[in-house]
């Protein structure tokens, strides 16, 4: 009787909370959650872009690619690319982008680390308006950018 009580208490809490939060423990298990990068995007770091939404996605995927960034998650929904800074330093970025209109859009770079957030709202912001600064390509460890070895 104790374990039918059990049973239907675990079965009203899995439908209660939703699907979601199931997908969202199982992210965590396999560490690619992107929930501290929602929660931390009230403190972005933001910039609005004078091109459209594909030409900022184009530019901001190439950055991430020559500079080793590890996109390990995406959600069309939100418009938004998890990364890790790279794959030797798995400290994670999300990049948002926002289409104000057609030949606008936004970017909002969160995440919990707020060198990796620098870092990476550099490299972003400046790989959009078509400059790369000396150096940054091939960098990929937040501490050595910094300076912090």
């Amino acid at each position: 009787m104790r374990a039918v009580r059990l049973h239907s208490v675990l079965l009203l809490v899995f439908a209660l909370t939703g699907c979601a939060t199931l997908k969202e423990v199982g992210k965590c298990v396999v560490g690619v959650s992107t929930k501290c990068l929602e929660t931390t995007r009230k403190d972005a770091i933001k910039k609005t872009f004078n091109l459209d939404y594909a030409t900022c996605q184009a530019r901001t995927r190439d950055i991430l690619k020559k500079t080793g960034a590890h996109i390990y998650a995406e959600d069309k929904a939100q418009d938004m690319i998890a990364v890790y800074v790279s794959t030797s330093d798995t400290t994670p970025v999300g990049i948002f982008f926002d289409r104000i209109d057609a030949n606008n859009t936004g970017i909002e770079i969160s995440g919990p680390s707020t060198d990796a957030k620098e870092i990476m709202s550099k490299r972003v912001f400046n790989a959009v308006e078509g400059k790369i600064s000396e150096g940054e390509e091939g960098k990929v460890d937040a501490k050595e950018l910094l300076g912090n070895k």
